[in-house]
């Protein structure tokens, strides 16, 4: 018995005999067409005017930027593989608008147009803040490391740079003697000045020693930028390919990175904000992401919240100076009760110790008191008790963890008050809640970005890369808008957008 397969269709082999809309064939559900009517709105009449009449005619940077965000959208990052897809994908050929830009013209315009990008993560913003998408009621703040577009094998400590310049200019300076010597020898025998070219190890070592300059030269600008006034660390490394990148990780994944940092919406995980670090910690990061959070919507949100990274006295401070109520976590364990009679709970942390603010002591679990007994130039304050009572307190083994057998110490410094009263605001039931909301605003939307396939950058340098950067966090507000349109929440009208009256 035959199976009844579905049979070709006669019209697989004839032409039409009418021309017809090739996008017809694309469902009338899909996502290319909201995404056309998104991109409509995108303003790139800044980036229009930086281009000239003269020469061949240029693709429509509107349209350049649709591409990408598209191809992005998609999972697409390789230039060569946005080129392809626009020849072989229909709903890319639709966003193209029947146009296939060669593949340098894709990356050199990601590459060169950064500062654009950022403006057009902005149009995002304002875009789903006029769709009310985001409210600014809840912002939680996060970051997240992506990998540097070098490797690591590809790289020199401060150290080994220094060594090897000397070692090179060494070398150099050997071999242009002896290239004179050459010369003076060969002028007593032939008694006629000749000239001769470089050598070509004179070259090589030549080429590699200006490299080894500019990398020394690139690690102390970043080293003084970021600690400034400080010596640099010998084992302190730079790459030749990105020479801002830093090494960042933990747990042995060490790799060039950058910190991403978003500031998402609770309502729709809008990223509201976001910027770029060079930092492997959070803990400066505050004051820039409320600034660019004042730039992309143009006020503070009424409540922010953000992980124990955070938890630091600049971070802290900055919230006190913008009025922004936050909510970050004091620190692991410091919510659990204590119990001197088993000893295999938690460590003592800070928030054990009681502060009084009268004689600026501390008092431990075990009822003694820890005065100051040293102070740093930065304003930093040491806190220590007597070793001979540590060692009776029934706490010692899960509170003193030094080898030489000393008394427990605190550190402390201006924005302590801060911190206690962060401490004790965390305490509170409401903060808690507040607190809870977080790992389902934040943490889901990278999951989203990294997820999709995005988890290193295809250009070199902070400032193409956070060009990049704010591509993906566009991209990701584009998706959450379709999602959006798609499921009735908002919807186009004739070009105008509205909040469907039935939400």
């Amino acid at each position: 018995m035959t199976i009844p397969f579905k049979s070709r269709p006669v019209e697989f082999h004839q032409y039409q005999l009418f021309p017809g809309n090739v996008f017809d064939l694309l469902p009338e559900d899909h996502e290319c067409f909201l995404y056309g009517e998104l991109f409509e709105q995108l303003d790139t009449t800044s980036i229009e005017q930086t281009y000239s009449r003269k020469g061949q005619h240029a693709y429509h940077p509107k349209l350049m930027v649709s591409i990408l965000i598209y191809a992005y959208s998609r999972g697409v990052f390789s230039s060569r593989q946005i080129e392809r897809r626009c020849r072989e994908d229909l709903s890319f050929l639709f966003i193209a608008q029947n146009h296939c830009p060669n593949f340098r013209v894709l990356s050199d315009f990601r590459k060169d147009h950064a500062a654009f990008f950022q403006t057009c993560f902005k149009q995002t913003v304002q875009l789903a803040l006029a769709l009310k998408l985001a409210s600014l009621g809840h912002i939680s703040l996060d970051g997240s490391k992506f990998k540097a577009n070098t490797s690591k094998h590809k790289a020199m400590s401060y150290q080994h740079l220094k060594e090897q310049e000397r070692q090179l200019t060494d070398e150099i300076e050997a071999l242009i003697a002896q290239a004179a010597r050459c010369d003076q020898e060969e002028d007593q025998r032939y008694h006629e000045q000749t000239g001769y070219e470089l050598p070509a190890d004179l070259q090589f070592k030549q080429g590699r020693l200006s490299k080894i300059k500019a990398a020394k030269q690139a690690l102390e600008a970043r080293e003084a930028e970021l600690n400034p006034d400080q010596p640099i660390d010998g084992k302190k490394q730079i790459s030749f390919a990105d020479t801002d990148a830093r090494i960042m990780g933990k747990k042995g994944d060490f790799h060039y990175r950058y910190n991403g940092q978003i500031s998402v919406d609770a309502d729709q995980q809008i990223i509201v904000a976001q910027h770029l670090s060079l930092n492997a910690n959070d803990q400066q990061e505050v004051e820039p992401a409320l600034t660019a959070l004042q730039d992309s919507t143009g006020r503070l949100p009424d409540q922010l919240s953000a992980d124990n990274g955070y938890f630091s006295g600049n971070n802290l401070e900055a919230f006190a100076q913008q009025g922004v109520d936050a909510y970050l976590a004091p620190g692991k364990g410091e919510t659990t009760p204590l119990s001197p009679l088993v000893t295999s709970e938690r460590k003592l942390v800070k928030a054990d110790f009681t502060y009084h603010e009268a004689d600026d002591t501390y008092t431990c679990p075990g009822e003694q008191t820890l005065t100051v007994v040293r102070h740093s130039a930065e304003g930093q304050k040491i806190y220590q008790g007597h070793a001979s009572v540590c060692a009776e307190c029934p706490y010692f083994k899960r509170c003193c963890q030094s080898q030489k057998g000393e008394a427990r110490t605190l550190s402390s410094d201006a924005q302590e008050p801060l911190r206690q009263q962060m401490r004790e605001k965390m305490r509170q039931p409401a903060a808690k809640a507040v607190y809870r909301q977080r790992k389902v605003i934040v943490e889901p939307v990278f999951g989203q970005i990294k997820n999709s396939g995005f988890r290193g950058f295809s250009v070199r340098g902070k400032d193409k890369v956070a060009g990049e950067f704010s591509l993906v966090c566009a991209t990701h507000n584009l998706k959450k808008m379709v999602k959006a349109m798609g499921t009735g929440l908002v919807r186009p009208n004739f070009g105008k957008w509205a909040l469907n009256p039935a939400t």
